[in-house]
């Protein structure tokens, strides 16, 4: 891991909003997140959790507010933090070239990139398809092969939306197996899921967003036993219905 004067974390978020088509998505979202605990964005769909992710990623500007990670060097931020969408985007080239490519983004040394990549597929159980075009795995595979992408850059932070939301129980099993490795290996997890069982699994605390807003953050045992949160109860009862 990097020395502190070159960590990103922590990241900061100071009253963001977000709105498009005159409707607000997120409005006034405050927390600060540091290393250590898996932290778990929960909510219902729509709440504002993927937008959330694409602003924390960088992908998208707020309206209005602050996001601020302690070191916001480019390069540094391109290195250490990677995000994995529900949807992976494949490249028209092999699994293999998939993630020498994100290394060559990264600016890793061309003379690393391909053992650095055969290390990250055995790391998710697929060095046997290195060379098997990306595109005709299965969506299992192409999640998997994503989380290989993240896993070659070592990062700092992994953003995860909704990783398994299209996904079978087995495939499903894998990822979660494969996010906990990333945790065990101390790279920080910020996942988004509206999957309470998920949520129990692999989360040490929850910050829980209803109609774009943070109704509430806790630690995870007392965030199912105790929800402070009127609208949390609501939704581990499943009463609250979806926007």
């Amino acid at each position: 891991m990097s020395s502190a004067a070159q960590r990103i974390l922590p990241l900061s978020l100071a009253e963001v909003c977000f709105g498009a088509g005159g409707r607000a998505i997120l409005d006034r979202v405050s927390f600060e997140l540091e290393a250590g605990p898996a932290t778990i964005i929960l909510g219902a769909n729509g709440a504002g959790k993927s937008v959330l992710m694409r602003l924390m990623h960088g992908l998208i500007r707020p309206s209005s507010g602050a996001i601020r990670w302690s070191d916001a060097d480019p390069e540094r931020l391109r290195r250490k933090q990677a995000m994995v969408f529900q949807r992976p985007v494949m490249l028209r080239r092999s699994a293999l070239a998939n993630i020498t490519y994100a290394l060559g983004q990264a600016r890793v040394p061309r003379s690393e990139r391909e053992a650095l990549a055969f290390e990250a597929l055995e790391s998710v159980g697929l060095p046997h398809l290195a060379h098997r075009p990306a595109r005709v795995l299965s969506g299992g595979e192409q999640q998997r092969l994503a989380l290989a992408r993240a896993w070659a850059l070592h990062p700092e932070v992994l953003l995860l939306d909704e990783p398994t939301a299209s996904l079978d129980p087995a495939a499903t099993r894998e990822i979660e197996t494969v996010i906990k490795a990333f945790d065990a290996a101390g790279t920080k997890i910020v996942m988004a899921t509206h999957n309470l069982g998920q949520a129990r699994r692999l989360g040490d605390e929850v910050i829980f967003l209803h109609a774009g807003r943070v109704i509430e953050r806790a630690p995870i045992d007392r965030f199912f036993a105790q929800p402070a949160a009127a609208e949390a109860a609501a939704f581990i009862k499943g009463e609250l219905p979806w926007k």
